[in-house]
């Protein structure tokens, strides 16, 4: 059982993603006054399921992975959140994200709750086939708790529009009719939305100019390193080399590349679409990965994994600006050693909502069944970005709080109102 801390110890570093979620939940409950039963309410998951999923592999042998589905809190709606593959794959872990999908979706005012998935696998080490079988027999076990007025998954790290095909088919199948709204992040010839490939990646890019531009940075000429060149950091590179900064410094896990005079993201693709990692780029030379986040430049983005920013290497961060394209990528140490050191970090919660926001694009266009041009998707992300930008901006400056902070007290407002104003079914 999760143990909930007392908001006095918010000051603590977390050793943990669920540690750092619970610490910044306490932080904004003391912020915002409310008594430990609200607090206790808002950190408790409201259910969790965990299962097993036995596979066969493509020589025979059967193994048993682990799943689990996490649904935080569903006051403002259907809960809602990705389903990653990975083999660091916990209970814990997706209750930390779990978490702030229900920041999130509060933050950008989409009506969700929020949710997370996940199995823990190694994806690169399975046949298409044996991820067939993984997804429909996870899907099937979770089945009971999702549902497009229930819980919505989508994509995630180590999934893709495929998996959200595989799920949307097996969930259709067992209750007996097509149903495009089970998921998002679909294949655009299943009911996906324009735009949602790129979604996460375009939000990280408006929150990023919007960030060195607070900073007094002209983003043409700024420079950047991108830590990852998975679904949201090679978007990332690609957009914000389109607006004109200078991208130096690209990673993934294999190892890091730089080139003074930007990273080509052509070049880049292409050879990683050839040889499945960024190192060799022609056009650039090798660099230490773990120095990346260090790089000399105005902008980090930190876009693979969490806790990587940690109270080991925060105080060597040179970047005046750090935007969150990952979950939960800096510790809380870290994020204060960042604050005290004049770093301006944009929080995971509001840079990378563009994925939840072109998801509940998707779910309304398929609740409707009509569906919008590739222009009106990315006018409506790009507006909702802005205003929560603005908004994090407004509450951090009235009430003298970092934009991490300000983002998480909007957000567990906004929930808890919505909790306060349902009332307790006794």
């Amino acid at each position: 059982m999760t143990r909930i801390p007392a908001p006095d110890e918010a000051a603590a570093a977390p050793s943990s993603p669920l540690d750092n979620a619970l610490a910044q939940l306490a932080a904004a409950v003391r912020t915002l006054g409310y008594d430990e039963g609200l607090h206790q309410t808002l950190a408790a998951p409201r259910r969790e399921l965990s299962v097993s999923i036995p596979l066969r592999r493509d020589d025979g042998a059967v193994e048993v992975l682990r799943g689990y589905r996490v649904q935080h809190n569903i006051s403002r709606g259907p809960a809602k959140g990705g389903v990653r593959f990975s083999p660091d794959v916990d209970l814990d872990e997706v209750r930390a994200l779990a978490m702030w999908m229900s920041w999130k979706c509060a933050l950008v005012d989409v009506p969700y709750g929020g949710a997370k998935g996940g199995v823990s696998i190694d994806p690169r080490k399975y046949s298409k086939a044996e991820l067939e079988r993984v997804t429909r027999r996870y899907t099937s076990e979770i089945q009971p708790i999702i549902g497009p007025e229930v819980d919505i998954p989508a994509p995630d790290m180590g999934t893709d529009e495929q998996t959200m095909a595989w799920m949307m088919d097996t969930y259709s199948v067992n209750v007996g009719h097509t149903t495009l709204g089970a998921v998002t992040g679909k294949p655009v010839s299943l009911g996906g939305s324009l735009g949602r490939a790129s979604a996460t990646s375009e939000g990280v890019v408006h929150v990023a100019l919007a960030a060195l531009r607070d900073r007094g940075i002209d983003p043409q000429g700024a420079t950047a390193a991108v830590q990852g060149f998975g679904k949201v950091g090679a978007g990332t590179v690609e957009l914000l080399a389109a607006a004109g900064v200078r991208v130096v410094a690209v990673s993934d896990q294999y190892g890091a590349v730089r080139c003074e005079d930007g990273v080509d993201f052509a070049t880049l693709s292409a050879h990683v679409a050839e040889t499945g990692k960024v190192v060799d780029c022609p056009g650039t030379e090798a660099m230490d990965a773990d120095e990346l986040l260090l790089s000399d430049v105005d902008l980090v983005v930190p876009a693979a994994v969490q806790g990587v920013l940690t109270a080991q290497n925060a105080d060597r961060v040179r970047a005046r600006v750090v935007v969150e394209g990952a979950n939960g990528p800096t510790t809380g140490e870290a994020d204060r050693i960042l604050n005290e050191n004049g770093v301006l970090v944009a929080p995971d919660i509001l840079a990378n909502a563009g994925g939840v926001i072109v998801s509940y694009f998707e779910w309304v266009q398929a609740n409707q069944a009509y569906w919008w041009t590739r222009e009106e998707v990315a006018e409506r992300l790009e507006r909702r970005m802005v205003l929560a930008w603005e908004a994090v901006q407004a509450a951090a400056r009235e009430h003298d709080l970092t934009l991490r902070e300000a983002a998480t007290v909007l957000a567990v407002k906004r929930v808890a109102e919505a909790h306060r104003t349902r009332g307790l079914y006794p």
